[in-house]
């Protein structure tokens, strides 16, 4: 009765948030790449997340390589911010004044607020904030472990993991780590006393399950947990990620991750869905979809304060810096922005990115990804693409592996022995990169597009015919 009594009060709650600029939010902007050039090249980022998935993802969405397969309302490109030129924006911000803005630290004060709620964020005005306080103390020791002002364990752990390809990485603008929390029951020994050595088995336990080779079906956790199976590709029910997006900052030469936050973004996964649950949800959508091509997607179970739940069984919330640096609580719009990629497209394991391409349990630092390229992944990225991001707008990436159209051979060798100098950008661009973002914190236009660049992006659509061809040939693999 109480979840069904939440689920009503979620639909009432978020309805009123239906009136939103961008309806198809949760369709990113970078699906209106273009993907043929004025030479007619052909360019190919959609592959990373368009692919034949892993079970039990059932989405193998592959044919989104070869088509703008969108509802009507979507054809139009919303993130207007992608075509604004910010360049007298930026050149007003001084390097010492953005250098200062990205060392300040605007976490700490944000749990504080949340516990003295601003009436503004109390979504359902019942006086108290009903979302996740944060509670990470971004204190860990050398095994990734998180621990509090007197030394207790949080049970946040870090883990240093491969980026994403693509956006995700700091030559586009942002660094960031993600760390994760397995309920108390798997922080535990069988006689119920919080054990780390217990906790650091559960998570490898996971973290071999959560791999694409993953196929051991009779695997059990271990301590408390001892009774829980351990399913390939599949979190167990209470899992929670910590996730924060970051500004460059530039010390002794060299580019690391700075204290402010852009985002802080938080998932729990609330709901246990089996393959067979989440084989049908996939099929229910797909017959959805080919009944109503043009009926966009609606997240109606959740709420700003509570996040929105993707259908996957995953709740996803945020917070985004306010007009004066602190972090505040996405509202609807903001959120949905996160939600397509978390529940609807083939890349994803269990909804998440992340944690499958873990390397280590370790803080996500600059120096770990100082590794070579395995299987030749960002090789590939940057062959298929001819560019370092899905807008092909980083020059710096494309000069610098690229001459005249034709691979650089000296950046590809520099490459396999170290992704980073791809990943990594010069001083000067990663300055402008958070003197761009700041602009878009001062106008709190995230709803029109969080991209940051100086000028108008020339290879992105303003619009496109309901399933024009990408004119290109659909990767098989990643």
């Amino acid at each position: 009765m109480k979840k069904i009594i939440f689920l009503v009060i979620s639909i009432f709650l978020s309805a009123k948030d239906i009136n939103l600029s961008n309806r198809a939010a949760y369709i990113t902007s970078e699906c209106y790449t273009k993907t043929v050039d004025k030479n007619g090249g052909r360019h190919n980022p959609c592959y990373t997340c368009h692919i034949n998935s892993k079970e039990p993802n059932y989405i193998n969405d592959i044919d989104l390589q070869a088509s703008y397969d969108f509802p009507e309302y979507a054809t139009k490109n919303h993130w207007s911010n992608l075509f604004k030129d910010r360049s007298k924006e930026v050149a007003k911000i001084s390097d010492k004044e953005i250098i200062k803005y990205v060392r300040e630290d605007n976490y700490k004060n944000l749990s504080k607020r949340l516990k003295h709620l601003p009436k503004t964020w109390d979504v359902n005005h019942n006086g108290k904030w009903d979302g996740f306080i944060p509670d990470c103390n971004y204190s860990f020791d050398k095994n990734g472990f998180d621990m509090d002002k007197n030394g207790n364990p949080t049970g946040w752990v870090a883990f240093s993991y491969r980026p994403f390809l693509g956006t995700f990485w700091p030559t586009n603008g942002s660094t960031d780590d993600v760390l994760i929390r397995l309920p108390e029951k798997f922080r535990k020994d069988k006689n119920g006393k919080l054990s780390t050595k217990i906790y650091k088995e559960n998570l490898n336990i996971l973290k071999e399950q959560m791999r694409d080779s993953a196929d051991n079906f009779s695997r059990y956790f271990v301590g408390l947990a001892s009774k829980i199976r351990a399913i390939p590709r599949l979190y167990p029910k209470g899992t929670e990620f910590l996730h924060s997006v970051r500004y460059i900052d530039v010390k002794n030469g060299k580019t690391t991750m700075a204290k402010r936050m852009k985002e802080l973004r938080y998932a729990k996964k609330t709901s246990y869905l089996t393959y067979s649950d989440l084989k049908t949800k996939d099929g229910n959508d797909y017959k959805e979809k080919d009944d109503f091509p043009d009926r966009l997607e609606v997240f109606r179970v959740g709420n700003a304060e509570k996040g929105l739940y993707t259908k996957t069984g995953w709740f996803y919330e945020g917070f985004i810096e306010d007009k004066k640096g602190e972090l505040r609580p996405q509202n609807y719009e903001e959120t949905l922005y996160c939600i397509g990629c978390h529940s609807g497209i083939g890349a994803t394991t269990d909804s998440t990115f992340a944690f499958p391409r873990i390397m280590d349990w370790k803080w996500m630092g600059i120096a770990s990804l100082m590794i070579k390229d395995k299987n030749n992944e960002y090789r590939n990225y940057l062959l298929n693409n001819h560019s370092g991001d899905e807008f092909r707008a980083n020059d710096e990436v494309k000069n610098k592996f690229f001459k005249n159209g034709k691979p650089r051979k000296e950046a590809f060798a520099k490459l396999k022995n170290d992704i980073s100098y791809l990943l990594f950008p010069s001083l000067k661009r990663a300055i402008n990169l958070d003197k761009t973002y700041k602009v878009i914190v001062d106008e709190q236009s995230y709803i029109y597009g969080r991209e940051g660049h100086i000028r108008p992006l020339d290879n992105i659509y303003k619009k496109v015919e309901q399933g024009q061809s990408t004119q290109l040939k659909p990767i098989l693999k990643r």
